[in-house]
This record gives C-alpha cells, structure tokens and sequence, in this order.
C-alpha cells in the first residue's frame, strides 16, 4: 500500500520546570515518547525538536525562543506540537505571543494529545482559557506556598535546613540546639571576640572540635564569615531580608553576638564599589517591528553627560528602529499607568457597589439554600419513614431498596447543590474585588518612581508590550482597554461642558460605568 504524505508538518516542543527528575510529573523523555507515538498517528512531520528545563512562570527561555524565531522565519508553514498547553506558557507574555502568531497566520497549527485545538475564534478563545488557567494554578501554588511560610513565621517556625549548631526536630517542626556542636558555636564566638583569631585559624579552632565541611576540610572563609554574622543564634528568622520571631533557643547572648560584629568590622578592607547599571526596563519590551528584546546602553554627549537608551537588540539581522531615551519612555510607561488608574472617590463609587452586590446576594442566595435545605430535611424524613415501614413489616424488603436507593440519590444531589451553591456564593463577587485592588495598585504604583513595580505591574495585567517608533504599547486586554477608554471619555465630557474650576454636581460616577462592564465581562468569561 501506497504510503500516505503527512497532512502536516510541526516544530516538537517539551519542557520540564526543573533539572531534577524526581520532581517531575512527566520527564522530558516521556513527553517526547508520547509526542512521537501521537505525530505517527496523526500522519504530522516533525521538523525539528526543542527541549528545556526552565520554569515557564516568567518570560525569557532561550529554546522557546528559537522554536518561535524559526517558525517565523521558515518558508514553508509549521505548527507546535506539545503535550499541553501549559508546556508552552504559564505567563501572559509568552501566552500572548502565542496567540498573536496564530492571529497573523505564523503559526499554522497547535497539536496537543490533551487539548483539541482548531485555530477559530472559539478555538483561540479556549486556548487564552488554557494559558490563563495554566498562570492561574501557577500563581495559586506560589500563593499557597507563600501563605504556609507566613503562618511558619507567625509561630516562628525554622523555614530551611538548621544552620550549624543546631538540628531539625520533625516533631516540633522547629530547630533546637544541637547537644555538641552549639557549646563549640558559642566557644568560637567567646574566642573569635577577644580579637586574637582570624577566619582561617578560626576555620581550623572549628576543625579541631569536629565542625567541617563535607568532604571533611575546614569551613572556608566565606562561611565562616556567615556563621558569625548569622543573626539565628540570636533566636531570629531571616527571610527576604526581613528579620523574625523564633520560637527555638537561642545560642549566643547578644552581648557577645554585638562584640563579635565590632571584631570583623574593624577587620574588613575597605572594598571598591562597583558600578551598578540601572536598567529596569531590560528584558520588559520587545521591538515592534523585530520582534527581538530590547536592551539598553549608556551614551556620553560631548559634555561629559551620561544618558540612557533603549534600542533593539536587533539579534535578527537589520533593524530600522531608533533608540528611545529612558526618561522618554520612563514617561511613557508612567502615562500608561495613569490610564488605567482611577481616583481614590470612584475606587470607593465601585467598592460600594460591590457591597451591593453582595448584600443582595446574601439575601437571595439565603432563599434558595433555604428552599435546599428544606428539601434535603423532607428527604431525610422521607427516609427514616421508609426505614421504619421496612423494620415494621409494612414493606417488602425490594420495594424498600428501590425507594432507599432513590431517595439517597436524591439527598446526595440535594447536597451537592447546597455545597456547590455555597462555594458558588463565595466566588461570584471575588474577581470583581480583584479587579478593583488591583485598580488601586495601579493608582500607587504610578505615584511612585520606582520603575521596577510598574514593570512587574505591567508584566502581571499586560501582555506584549512593544517599542515602536519611540512609542511604548501593551496589550491590557478587553476589561482594562475598557477601564482606560472610558475614563479618557469622561475627562473629554467634562473639559468640554465644565468651565474650568467649576464642579458639576450632576456629574455621573464613571467608576459606576466600569465596575457595571466588569460585572458583565467575568459573568461572560
């Protein structure tokens, strides 16, 4: 029999999130077996395959960004093959690119073994759902580990591995100090303050009494530098720079920790600063007519001043696109923010609409769980009715299974309903307060001058922000393009019918407007 030609040829790609193996769902020479099994009976050609080991959370993978540059580069039209479509993106940026190339035709086809795609506007829709899911348990896992490591902090709980002197106690889920090693910790601290010690001859006191390294060499210097200025043997956490309660014993007095500290002070070399760049909107934008990232460089004028551009990195090739100065697109960047920012009054215009909200939905919602509960009460009447006929003789003991089964099926789908309606209850209103919190922030953060927040806002809101033209664009997306355009229009409305500096009593709340379109937008999506 006559062979048949591949209805379709797709660049393969399989990703994992970290480089050790046990802590994978599905390894790379999984995904890759299943993909190759699916291809052949598909009748697709792979044309090329791309791996990685990198967190998709955050832009910036290198083999993603080959298999993308070589798909809109090739001749010949190429689809992606992969396992899921949280393989390919767990972030906006890289979901939107996606779903942009699709738009312009770059990318022909997206195959998935789990997940049916067909490149229509349902199909696209469904794909945004999957990307924005994918970031969605993503952001929840993160925000899952964050809250258990704060409720650690609040009852001053070890985070890590003990740190030396002390040992891991499983039960307490603490630190405690260990029977030997902390008395030598305290001994070297005692030793190390009169003055007389270096770090290396401090190193070698530490050997003598059997603290070393694991191949059983003496600490070196730099963690001996890190035991002394170690701040949990003075019963404190440090996580993220920011210091805590412990709730395990402490080794060293403060007395004696302080007088250490002056000890290595007065022994430390004056160390020349190196300079730092400041760069915040590095690996943030992509050039508008390229596609590459934008970077930046300093440049000196005849004067002897410095200044800061962006430009393309132009990695492609030629590139007609000129360089943008950082304040230029400092500016920018802080006018996209105040678009989408409101005033504090219309903030609290939608909060007390919420509130509303809410309130109706109380009273509403206590209807119907009441109407539920009522039902499952007559239900379980019902049941112990027929359990006693049957224990009375009144029934025949077929007829009492029939009813019984009917009615448990009934009691459980009555329970399933006031479970799912109370859960229901919960959520409705949450993305609407998310939205607005999240409006809030935008308000502070564009107050502020700290360029790094309003790139992590835009990276956490936006997706594709570009540089064209000396013009910095983002895509916000339905319900925020809605936020910023009706706001402009409120602002042209009163320039135009206020004279200025007077204030119109009559004026319409449009923060009322949007949180209205918001409503509608999460009950649609």
């Amino acid at each position: 029999m006559k062979e048949l030609k591949p209805k379709s040829q797709c660049v393969l790609y399989a990703r994992k999130s970290t480089e050790e193996d046990d802590k994978q769902v599905m390894s790379i020479e999984a995904q890759l077996f299943e993909l190759r099994e699916f291809a052949e009976r598909e009748r697709i050609e792979i044309v090329k395959e791309f791996t990685e080991a990198k967190s998709a959370k955050k832009p910036g993978r290198d083999e993603f960004a080959k298999m993308l540059s070589m798909i809109e580069t090739s001749k010949k039209p190429l689809g992606i093959l992969a396992w899921h479509p949280d393989r390919l993106a767990r972030n906006s940026v890289d979901g939107g690119r996606i779903i942009y190339l699709v738009d312009t035709g770059a990318i022909t086809s997206l195959r998935f073994p789990q997940f049916w795609f067909e490149p229509t506007p349902q199909g696209k829709f469904m794909l945004q759902v999957a990307f924005g899911q994918s970031k969605y348990f993503s952001d929840n896992l993160v925000e899952n580990v964050k809250r258990g490591i704060r409720q650690k902090l609040r009852r001053g709980e070890w985070l890590t591995l003990a740190p030396l002197g002390y040992v891991n106690n499983y039960k307490t889920r603490n630190i405690e100090p260990h029977p030997n090693n902390s008395r030598v910790i305290r001994r070297a601290f005692e030793e190390y303050a009169t003055g007389k010690y270096t770090l290396v001859s401090l190193a070698e006191f530490l050997a003598e009494h059997g603290i070393v390294q694991k191949k059983g060499t003496p600490l070196a210097k730099v963690s001996v530098v890190k035991m002394l200025t170690n701040r949990a043997y003075l019963g404190f956490i440090k996580y993220h720079g920011e210091y805590h309660d412990g709730n395990f014993e402490p080794i060293l007095s403060p007395t004696l920790f302080e007088a250490v500290q002056k000890v290595l002070k007065s022994k430390q070399r004056p160390r020349k600063q190196k300079e730092r760049y400041d760069f915040p909107f590095t690996q943030f934008a992509r050039c508008g007519e390229c596609g590459n990232m934008i970077t930046a460089q300093y440049a000196t004028n005849r004067f002897g001043t410095r200044y800061t551009y962006y430009r393309c990195t132009k990695k492609s090739g030629k590139c007609s696109q000129p360089y943008i100065a950082a304040d230029a697109l400092a500016a920018q960047a802080q006018t996209l923010l105040q678009s989408v920012s409101l005033p504090l009054e219309e903030i609290g215009v939608m909060e007390k609409q919420i509130d509303t909200w809410e309130s109706e939905s109380i009273s509403s919602r206590g209807e119907v769980a009441q109407n539920l509960k009522s039902k499952l009460s007559e239900t379980q009447e019902k049941l112990d009715r027929l359990v006693s006929l049957y224990l009375d003789g009144d029934i025949e003991r077929d007829l009492y299974l029939t009813k019984k089964d009917a009615l448990l099926r009934q009691k459980a789908k009555l329970e399933e309903s006031l479970g799912d309606f109370g859960q229901q209850g919960k959520n409705r209103l949450e993305p609407l307060r998310s939205f607005v919190l999240s409006l809030k922030e935008a308000g502070k953060v564009a107050q502020t001058k700290n360029y790094a927040e309003w790139r992590n806002f835009f990276r956490s809101l936006g997706s594709n922000p570009e540089i064209k033209d000396k013009t910095l664009s983002i895509n916000w997306g339905e319900l925020w393009d809605f936020t910023a355009k009706t706001k402009a229009d409120f602002a042209l409305r009163s320039a135009a019918y206020s004279p200025r500096g007077a204030v119109n009593s009559d004026k319409v709340n449009f923060g009322a407007v949007i949180i209205h379109f918001a409503r509608t937008y999460f009950e649609r999506n």
